[in-house]
């Protein structure tokens, strides 16, 4: 792995390799066992996994290690739960625990943010952010590191109401709905504040915004409520000389041009959003990360999978901020043989 091929991408300098990350192969075991040789398991000891983890990220050259620190706690339970289904292996994060804060879109609707959550003491969010990115630096030196915000508008509202309620007030009356917006925003601004005045070069910034098929509000609602605020949340990170990196979950083809237009310097994809699309018209200014489908890991066909690795390849590889990822994650349920042969696919094609 390699620092200087991760920041190289990220400022558009093309490394001689295509640099690469992956998520959630921390919670796989079974593929960790595969590549580094260590007896691991989900039971084994703190300091067993940790040495496998290391292991197994400096086998397969990580250069970026995604990573936000800002997130539902700060509502400090002053929010709703979705419970979680099973993801990881035998189940730890299984949660049937759903609870609404609100039960009636009018009263979600009128929620004031700043009486609710209060004021928070910027200086001390700012060592937050700085303590969390050394941390992340001391843990793995030899990639880029970054810390950042999950719950910057849509991400927030969800937390704050959870779905059912947030389509609700939304379907009530799109006008409040994005007036309710406005106030999130304007609460949520002081972590970007906060995070404009810390020691950090690369910031990733989430926000599950669309579903699968798209945005799940008119495009035009977005553009009202929700892009001119981030437009306010990014100027001091910009104006610090931070490069952005931007997350979604689904499809947020429809919103490329958007998030340019708000100052991002980068994108982390899922398969659903158009990589092509964005190499077509960003390539050359922006840096992208990920695309590649875990589904196609999951059907464990050799053919399938290379020809997917070469999809990727070929999209990105004149892309001088190109990163490799499985962009929806690979699971613990990957089978192993899949995951070793995407590695490899991904090892003869990487160099340019």
């Amino acid at each position: 792995m390699s620092y200087e091929d991760g920041m190289a991408a990220i400022n558009l300098e093309m490394p001689k390799r295509i640099p690469r990350t992956e998520y959630s192969p921390e919670g796989h075991y079974p593929l960790q066992k595969a590549v580094t040789g260590i007896d691991v398991c989900a039971d084994s000891p703190d300091e067993v996994r940790r040495e496998a983890w290391l292991a197994f990220i400096r086998a397969w050259n990580y250069d970026f290690f995604w990573a936000t620190n800002i997130a539902g706690g700060i509502f400090e339970g002053k929010c709703s739960s979705m419970g979680h289904a099973v993801y990881a292996e035998k189940g730890t994060d299984f949660n049937p625990n759903i609870t609404n804060l609100y039960d009636d879109p009018e009263e979600a609707l009128n929620l004031d943010m700043w009486e609710q959550y209060g004021t928070r003491d910027k200086k001390e969010i700012t060592k937050f952010f700085e303590d969390c990115y050394k941390g992340m630096c001391q843990g793995t030196p030899d990639g880029v590191n970054m810390t950042g915000i999950y719950t910057t508008c849509i991400s927030g509202l969800i937390d704050i109401f959870g779905w059912e309620m947030l389509l609700l007030a939304a379907g009530t009356d799109q006008v409040r709905f994005g007036q309710l917006t406005n106030r999130y925003a304007e609460w949520i601004q002081q972590y970007f504040d906060a995070l404009a005045d810390a020691d950090v070069p690369v910031v990733m910034i989430h926000d599950d915004m669309v579903w699968t098929e798209g945005p799940f509000i008119s495009p035009d609602w977005y553009r009202k409520y929700v892009f001119p605020n981030f437009k306010k949340y990014f100027a001091p990170l910009i104006d610090s000389g931070k490069k952005i990196i931007f997350t979604a979950d689904g499809n947020y083809t429809e919103f490329i041009d958007d998030l340019v237009g708000c100052g991002v310097h980068g994108f982390v994809l899922e398969p659903l959003t158009d990589m092509a699309y964005i190499a077509e018209r960003y390539g050359q200014t922006h840096a992208f990360i990920g695309n590649a489908d875990t589904r196609i890991l999951l059907r464990n066909n050799k053919a399938d999978i290379r020809a997917e690795v070469e999809r990727c390849i070929n999209i990105g590889k004149n892309c001088p901020g190109y990163f490799m990822a499985v962009g929806n994650h690979i699971p613990p349920n990957t089978p192993v043989e899949a995951a070793l042969y995407y590695n490899e696919c991904y090892e003869k094609l990487s160099k340019r």
